[in-house]
């Protein structure tokens, strides 16, 4: 029998598989096409590289390092440009972008350096079957003592030990890759129908060009797709470039969601977007992904019981991921974006913070205390109590949104 099986083989599956091989489990890793490129900007932060150091070197996964985050309002055209350098004395750089086939296989080349058993096929179930699980793939069965289920936002491990996500708590991101064009700079233009963002994260042979909107929200992928499209041709961004489109599910939960968030149970956890660990404003995955699989690692390396994991993720990610749940539906309205493009525009000290929040070394949980305690007291007032007091009351007990945040 497995000590450890592991369906999904992305930065979740396959930095959980190498962090258990590398504590002596004998861990098989499940997944019927990884490493694949995948639909998202690709941005890995610092504190996501920080976190993978000890097991894959900084340049061995080609990557853009990116310079610079552009910052536009579609309504009213107004942009501002965040630096986003690598200062002397820090070891990694603030944000790559990276090729997902490219930055998983390099993963999941690490896993199999260690020791780990990798399983190109599709598992079709899986149940507890005495005192662990059968695990049906297209393949043959296999038997293991314990599973992590890495398979994602429609994860099939979910489906069958805890219960699937709501359409109402996923996202769709649908857009193109670009082939044949890159740059240094990232681009966010800011939307308010539907609330969110389009992006363009430039990879090392082409630009991953997107929008994201909550699945629920009565807009199809070919619509938001249309929209990416007419941006694209509106800035020339591509211009000249093959378009190749996807369409993707991610995690966007709620901050009651993350509340009752299933993460583990008898011999099973969930980890990465499969465990909903995204971060519902900028949708970022990739080191919630890590951090979930090597803390799903370190505790099933420890012990049998998956509840330490659970309660770790409610220590280490929940309160960050529900701040920002919280946040989202003032974040993405016309006057914070206004006021956020001013203040962008008028403050080193704000871009200096922004620069932060992209690169993830800026929590929420300290966002508005370091916008009061940095900024120039006119400008802080204006941009955080107008801005994020926005909206009124209600929601959360009646608090204000300064104090949501």
């Amino acid at each position: 029998m497995i000590d450890v099986a592991i369906v999904g083989a992305g930065p979740a599956g396959a930095w959980a598989a190498y962090s258990l091989a590398t504590r002596g489990a004998r861990v098989t890793v499940i997944d019927p096409s990884h490493p694949r490129e995948k639909p998202c900007g690709g941005g890995v932060t610092g504190r996501a590289l920080a976190l993978i150091a000890p097991g894959l070197a900084e340049d061995s996964v080609p990557a853009c390092c990116i310079r610079s985050a552009r910052f536009v309002d579609s309504t009213t055209g107004a942009s501002a440009s965040v630096q986003l350098e690598r200062s002397a004395a820090e070891s990694q750089p603030d944000l790559i972008v990276a090729s997902r086939a490219q930055f998983d296989g390099a993963l999941l080349a690490a896993a199999r350096q260690a020791g780990v058993d990798v399983r190109a096929s599709r598992v079709t179930d899986l149940a507890l079957e005495n005192g662990g699980f059968r695990i049906e793939t297209r393949a043959g069965v296999l038997r293991a003592a314990r599973v992590i289920g890495a398979d994602g936002a429609n994860s099939l491990v979910r489906r069958r030990v805890a219960r699937p996500f709501r359409r109402d708590q996923l996202s769709i991101a649908t857009g193109f890759f670009a082939h044949g064009v890159s740059s240094d700079e990232i681009v966010i233009e800011f939307v308010a129908d539907p609330p969110g963002y389009i992006w363009s994260f430039p990879r090392p042979d082409h630009l991953a060009i997107g929008i994201c909107a909550q699945a629920d929200a009565g807009v199809s992928a070919d619509t938001l797709r249309q929209v990416t499209a007419a941006w694209i041709e509106k800035t020339g961004l591509a211009r000249g470039a093959r378009l190749q489109p996807y369409s993707w599910p991610i995690p966007s939960l709620s901050a009651r969601d993350f509340d009752d968030l299933e993460l583990g149970g008898p011999r099973w956890c969930l980890v990465g977007d499969a465990a909903g660990l995204v971060d519902p404003i900028t949708r970022e995955g990739i080191f919630f992904a890590l951090a979930s699989g090597q803390w799903a690692a370190e505790t099933l390396a420890a012990t049998s019981d998956p509840t330490m994991y659970a309660s770790r993720v409610r220590d280490e990610a929940i309160p960050e991921l529900a701040r920002a749940a919280r946040v989202r539906s003032v974040f993405f309205t016309p006057a914070f974006i206004a006021l956020m493009m001013d203040a962008l525009q008028q403050s080193e000290a704000v871009r200096a913070v922004m620069a932060d929040l992209v690169s993830g070394r800026q929590p929420y949980a300290t966002l508005k205390w370091r916008l009061l305690r940095t900024f120039e007291v006119g400008l802080a007032w204006r941009y955080v109590a107008q801005a994020l007091h926005h909206g009124g009351h209600g929601g959360c007990g009646g608090k204000s949104r300064v104090e949501q945040i």
